[in-house]
């Protein structure tokens, strides 16, 4: 996916947001002065969100040079320089904050994901995102997820039908809203539903749906949902476990078989990485 119209969007809105009229404290250092800095980390991150950070300099200052010590998707650590910065000392201080958000924000998700990822290697489980996403950081997101290791679900409500307890209630019982799914959706479209209970899991075997959501199952649950399914459907249909995983319990729900793991709190309950930037020198 080309992301460059998004990440373009992104930093319009973060710097507009930020900036809005004008840099009052920046009218302090004069206007034609030149500086460098470096990023320092202070904590161990997969490094993510590199592109947004250069696109924060670069609408202020094309001439802006950033020269990178570390690469996205790699592991830094405590006390790591990452990238030298030259350019206006204006554009740098101005674009400094949101530079910094992005590239706090996406490594965090990057990192949070590959703590799943390598909890349950080896398991055949994937890690999934889902849309509990900061709002209009979607793509940047599952961005993020992808660069720690982890797998994107449906990007919205256009792209897949997923049917949860609502849609299910609304539509008059699983068997009636699955048909009406399947009446609407084209060949290529992901159909999913969720399910709560035995029953309700047999429901949707039984008409045939391909990906079904098992969600707040215990491990002995998922064990059966497992076993059912393939005694049913020789493993032909995908199931997703969801609801209270955390990295403690992640590995023993990978372990009873299921295809997927679905994780909002990879994008929703993050902390920001711990990340700074120095001006260190003039420009020469």
């Amino acid at each position: 996916m080309d992301l460059t119209a998004e990440i373009n969007n992104n930093v319009s809105q973060a710097l507009a947001e930020d900036v809005g009229t004008g840099d009052l404290t920046t009218l302090l250092v004069p206007s034609e002065e030149s500086v460098t800095a470096n990023i320092i980390c202070h904590e161990k991150a997969v490094l993510c969100g590199i592109q947004w950070f250069e696109a924060c300099f670069q609408q202020f200052s094309p001439s802006t040079e950033v020269r990178w010590v570390a690469h996205e998707g790699e592991m830094i650590y405590a006390g790591q320089e990452l990238c030298k910065i030259k350019g206006n000392a204006r554009a740098l201080l101005t674009a400094e904050r949101s530079a910094l958000n992005f590239l706090q924000t996406l490594s965090a998700v990057a990192t949070q994901t590959q703590y799943y990822v390598n909890a349950v290697l080896k398991t055949g489980a994937i890690i999934v995102d889902t849309r509990k996403t900061l709002p209009g950081l979607r793509l940047a997101q599952k961005y993020a997820v992808k660069c720690g290791g982890g797998m994107n679900h449906r990007l919205g409500l256009y792209d897949g039908i997923l049917i949860k307890e609502n849609h299910i209630m609304a539509a008059g019982g699983i068997e009636q809203v699955l048909h009406a799914a399947k009446e609407i959706a084209s060949k290529d479209t992901l159909i999913q539903i969720e399910v709560e209970t035995r029953d309700e899991l047999l429901k949707a075997l039984n008409v045939g749906v391909k990906m079904i959501l098992l969600d707040n199952f215990d491990l002995a649950e998922l064990q059966y949902a497992v076993a059912l399914t393939a005694q049913l459907t020789n493993k032909q249909t995908v199931l997703e476990a969801s609801g209270g995983i955390t990295l403690e319990n992640v590995r023993k729900i990978a372990e009873t078989g299921v295809d997927r793991i679905s994780i909002g709190s990879i994008t929703k309950d993050i902390k920001a990485i711990d990340l700074s930037m120095n001006f260190f020198s003039p420009y020469n």
